[in-house]
C-alpha cells in the first residue's frame, strides 16, 4: 500500500538538504534542491508505508483482537477444569 507524502514536507526536506550544501555550490542551490524533491518523492514512492491514521486504526483492531483471544482462551481453560475437555466415547 503506498502513501502519497504532503508536498510542503518534501519541499521543506528538499531545501533543508539544499542548505546543506557548501555556500561554494550556493549558484546550484535552485537546481539541487529540485533534484533533492525528485530524488526523495521517487525513493519514499517505492516503500510500503500507510499513513498514521490507519496504523492507529490497525493497531486498535489488533487490541481488540488480543483481548478477544484472550478472553477465549479463558474460557476454555474454564471449560476443561470443568471437565468439558475430557475424552468422550460415542
Amino acid at each position: 500500500m503506498s502513501t502519497k507524502f504532503d508536498p510542503r514536507f518534501l519541499e521543506d526536506l528538499a531545501k533543508r538538504l539544499s542548505a546543506s550544501v557548501p555556500a561554494q555550490l550556493s549558484a546550484l542551490k535552485d537546481d539541487l534542491e529540485n533534484n533533492f524533491k525528485s530524488v526523495l518523492q521517487a525513493g519514499l514512492g517505492k516503500l510500503d508505508l500507510v499513513t498514521r491514521q490507519e496504523f492507529d486504526v490497525q493497531a486498535g483492531v489488533l487490541a481488540r483482537t488480543r483481548e478477544t483471544l484472550m478472553a477465549l482462551e479463558a474460557r476454555l481453560q474454564e471449560w476443561e477444569r470443568a471437565g468439558g475437555g475430557a475424552d468422550r466415547k460415542t
